[in-house]
């Protein structure tokens, strides 16, 4: 069986819900008196006309500014060898060509000097192990744009073959400069060709799922307002091979007070594919259906609404639980962040919810991160510590067994791929300071074989990584990694880059960065990485004490490993810096107001700032169960209380903050970022601002101008933090 098939990467990451929020119920039922309307944040907002993305208005001053900013950094003699070396490590072709497993090739997705937008190839299996590839081209996406006059940028495939073929067909997502927004065309993987009158959609934020070989569900805009607030389709209809997709068959529909609706499918042992859908009421909410054959009601899977199907596995219906479940007419309870199963031809027969089982219970230093189906093998990524595991699940007369998987060592280890259909598990093992290191595990005998390990891209030596606690206002302690010379002065003269993010119960885990390390390790910088609440790396209770009203934990928890810091003498605000994208942008922006004494240096990417209009800007309304509602009263309070926005201070002593965005981010709006920027400038404060025409949510559309937004932010962040004899 294959993994479930859940269209949700547009939602998270990253990347990632009933009919409506607990927030619009509570709004529907004031009186106008007692709601405070959204336009309330707008009505003596000067700066609205930055939020028209490409306004005349807006872009001519988008376009200043970058060419002030650009002016002044690449000025500065550093930022010519920190593009290079990026640039360098980023097209290097001493990386790991990670790959998927399909019918006994391996599929890859490359990027490099050469091939900026891309190539799709592919491998037999032994070719791949020996070391040396042989690789096939499937599709150049420098030579696809350039034939269609686009600027294509790869979103992945959605592939599909009936069980026992090798016949794959696949969904290719094709963005238009790196946007959320996307195309999708049929891909025959035998011919290496686009299909001649095969599926084919429209641009739009959409999700499709294979329900045969020749019929696919879809959701997408299909007009007349079947888009949700947030910005997503609600409607799912099945489309057959040879009609036009207009002439699709509705099967679901949720409503425009969803995030979302997107199909599903589950394929059990058997080849049989069930249809669904997963209808999202809020972010963290989901109802999930199967489409009995033959029947016109949708059945919905007895689970809890908060929880995740994560797949079958020897007839187990695999559920991930994000709140404490007990199921009814059964005494146990199971906890939040538990992974449960029941049997499902039992469901499937009696549409009841048969007795379910524990599969694995985290315990205190534990979060279950995902799960993974192989052909023989149920594997399990485990945060321990805020370092990733593999674990093996089995099930047994006893319950079931956990077994960790042997590794050569104790860095952080990932599951990179692995698929019911194949019998190959890849491996990624890395930590700050080990290069990344493919390995293969064979699920039949339990041996961990290392395919390919990666020379190191920077000198580590000297270097060490710690980990340490902060204690946060409430008592919390705090866990953060600290990677540093081995013999810095405790004197707060160390150049230290503190990064956080706290949301969305996104983990936040050892990784091995070659820009970073040659661009501020070598350089006797340290990096500092906050496991702040908000966070997955203690599972989802970790991630819900920073919910809405209580998000105030979460900066508390930044400061205080910022404080540490401090206090123990590894640096101190002269030398202090922060970095943080998307929520760790609106992360930054309240530091920025909240503790402007505490960091001399600011990096804001791709940021959500304006928290009292931030529902009402492309999928920001997808976010209130995470941030609260600013039309519900008491979180508008709050919201009020944080927005870095509207808690701009001029008389305040701000750091120059750097404002990183894209114009062609279709999830957070790049008026977020200009339209605090702006509000800097009219003040008359300093700060520095660059945005991306392409790039969408990642700010970069191509190794290339990573490379330069990295120059660009490391150069600043040298300027502003390193002790004037290093410049020299």
């Amino acid at each position: 069986m294959r993994s479930i098939s859940l269209i949700l990467s547009a939602v998270v990451l990253a990347a990632c819900s009933t009919t409506k929020t607990p927030e619009t119920q509570l709004a529907e039922m004031q009186t106008p008196a007692e709601a405070a309307p959204a336009t309330a944040a707008t009505e003596d907002d000067p700066y609205l006309w930055l939020e028209e993305v490409e306004g005349e208005q807006a872009l001519d001053w988008v376009r200043k500014q970058n060419a002030r900013t650009l002016e002044q950094l690449q000025a500065d003699p550093r930022y010519a060898t920190f593009e290079a070396a990026a640039l360098d490590a980023l097209n290097s072709k001493e990386r790991i060509a990670y790959g998927s497993v399909r019918s006994g090739l391996v599929y890859n997705f490359w990027q490099d000097d050469v091939n900026v937008r891309g190539l799709w190839r592919r491998t037999p299996r032994a070719s791949y192990r020996g070391g040396n590839p042989e690789w096939e081209t499937i599709v150049d996406f420098d030579k696809l744009s350039a034939d269609e006059d686009k600027n294509w940028v790869y979103k992945g495939a959605n592939c599909f073959a009936p069980r026992g073929s090798s016949e794959y067909r696949c969904m290719v997502s094709l963005s238009d400069g790196g946007k959320d927004a996307v195309i999708q065309r049929e891909f025959d993987l035998q011919t290496k060709s686009f299909v001649d009158g095969g599926f084919v959609t429209s641009e739009a934020k959409q999700g499709a799922a294979w329900a045969g070989p020749d019929a696919l569900l879809i959701a997408t805009d299909w007009g007349d307002g079947t888009i949700t607030e947030s910005g997503y389709p609600f409607v799912v209809k099945r489309w057959q091979r040879s009609t036009p997709l207009e002439g699709a068959t509705e099967i679901f529909r949720g409503n425009q007070k969803d995030v979302g609706v997107w199909p599903m499918t589950l394929e059990l042992e058997d080849g049989r594919i069930l249809q669904g859908a997963v209808e999202a009421e809020t972010f963290f909410t989901s109802k999930y259906f199967w489409f009995p054959e033959g029947e016109a009601d949708p059945v919905r899977w007895p689970i809890p609404l908060k929880s995740t199907p994560e797949g079958i596995y020897q007839g187990k219906f695999l559920v991930s639980l994000q709140e404490d479940w007990a199921p009814e007419g059964q005494e146990t309870t199971f906890r939040s962040g538990d992974l449960v199963a029941f049997d499902v031809e039992a469901f499937l027969k009696d549409r009841t919810l048969p007795t379910v089982e524990l599969v694995f219970h985290p315990n205190a230093a534990q979060a279950l991160e995902g799960t993974s189906i192989a052909k023989g093998a149920l594997l399990l990524a485990v945060s321990d510590t805020a370092v990733g595991q593999v674990m093996r699940a089995e099930p047994g007369e006893t319950g079931w067994t956990i077994q960790p998987v042997a590794l050569p060592g104790k860095g952080q280890t990932s599951i990179a791929f692995a698929s019911d259909r194949e019998t190959e598990v890849f491996l990624n093992y890395e930590d700050f300071l080990t290069p990344d290191s493919l390995l293969e595990y064979a699920p039949a005998t339990g041996e961990v074989t290392t395919l390919q390990s990666l020379p190191a891209k920077f000198d580590a030596s000297g270097l060490k990584v710690e980990q340490h606690f902060a204690t946060s206002k409430d008592g919390t302690k705090i866990p953060y990694f600290l990677v540093s010379k081995a013999d810095i002065p405790r004197d707060g003269t160390t150049p230290t880059l503190l990064y956080g993010y706290g949301g969305f119960q996104v983990s936040m885990n050892p990784a091995y960065s070659p820009v970073t390390g040659r661009l501020w390790l070598e350089r006797g910088g340290a990096y500092v990485l906050a496991n702040i609440r908000g966070g997955g790396e203690f599972g989802p209770e970790w991630h819900q004490a920073g919910l809405k009203q209580n998000r105030q934990r979460i900066y508390d928890d930044f400061i205080a490993v910022g404080e540490d810091l401090v206090a123990s003498g590894v640096t101190s605000p002269e030398h202090l810096g922060i970095m943080g994208g998307s929520n760790g942008g609106l992360l930054m922006g309240v530091m920025l107001n909240q503790r402007p004494d505490l960091w001399n240096a600011v990096v804001v990417q791709v940021p959500l700032l304006d928290m009292l209009r931030y529902h009402l800007l492309l999928a920001g309304a997808s976010w209130v169960d995470e941030y609260g509602s600013p039309d519900v009263p008491e979180e508008r309070a709050f919201l009020e209380t944080i927005s870095p926005y509207q808690n701009f201070d001029a008389s305040k002593p701000y750091p120059e903050p750097f404002f990183v965005t894209s114009t062609k981010d279709d999830r957070v709006h790049p008026g977020h970022a200009r339209k605090m920027a702006k509000k800097f400038e009219a003040a008359g404060l300093p700060f520095l601002y660059y945005e991306n025409i392409d790039g969408g949510h990642a700010a970069a559309a191509n190794q290339t101008e990573r490379a330069k937004r990295t120059a660009l932010e490391f150069t600043y962040l040298s300027e502003k933090l390193f002790p004037a004899p290093a410049l020299e």
